[in-house]
């Protein structure tokens, strides 16, 4: 007899690059906090959408064709996209995926955001650029979670793969990449310092 796991969630982290990461973080942040100044736009929309938070979503979604450094950011992305299409055997001979969407993310102190998915796209994923020490990362939701009928609990020890709910750090310079479908959010930042991430979009069609 033999226990398969079939039907896997796969998450992928790794390093956006080798080296040069601090002085690209440094520009990234430059443009991210003077985006947050001049987008009022922005401003307004995060006020009722993202209380207390700013999000350039609703304002300036597609900054690689307007910025060279976010336009940098998705060149360095498309490797890790090309391995992650590999991880999850996706036959991509038709057409590439392509970016549709890239924003700023700033979450002071006490900011949430909310559990979502990202709806009409293929993959999605985050980049941070300032993650001050014992900020949250992003928490995954099992997909499953709304079909567990009469399931007991799980053991607080259960391995990774058992978990309904896992938490990936954030970690300055790190890419976390996902399928769209998969339901994220992020807990309160209890730090001082604010957390400042990219997020972006991938489709297919």
């Amino acid at each position: 007899m033999a226990t398969r796991a079939y039907f896997p969630t796969l998450v992928y982290t790794a390093a956006l690059q080798k080296r040069g990461t601090s002085a690209f973080n440094e520009r990234l942040l430059r443009e991210c906090r003077q985006l947050r100044v001049d987008d009022v736009a922005g401003r307004k929309w995060s006020r009722h959408n993202y209380p207390g938070g700013y999000t350039s979503y609703g304002s300036q979604h597609r900054l690689y064709e307007i910025s060279p450094t976010f336009e940098a950011l998705r060149k360095l992305l498309l490797p890790h996209v090309a391995a992650f299409a590999r991880n999850v055997d996706w036959d991509l001979r038709a057409r590439p995926l392509t970016m549709t969407d890239c924003w700023v993310n700033i979450m002071p102190r006490g900011i949430v955001h909310s559990l979502h998915l990202h709806p009409l796209s293929t993959l999605s994923g985050t980049y941070y650029v300032q993650i001050p020490a014992g900020a949250p990362g992003i928490k995954f939701e099992d997909p499953r979670l709304e079909r567990f009928m009469a399931a007991p609990p799980r053991k607080a020890s259960c391995k990774e793969q058992n978990r309904q709910w896992v938490t990936v750090p954030a970690v300055p310079g790190q890419v976390v990449l996902f399928e769209s479908w998969l339901r994220h959010e992020v807990t309160a930042n209890a730090r001082r310092q604010e957390r400042i991430s990219i997020s972006f979009n991938f489709n297919w069609f």
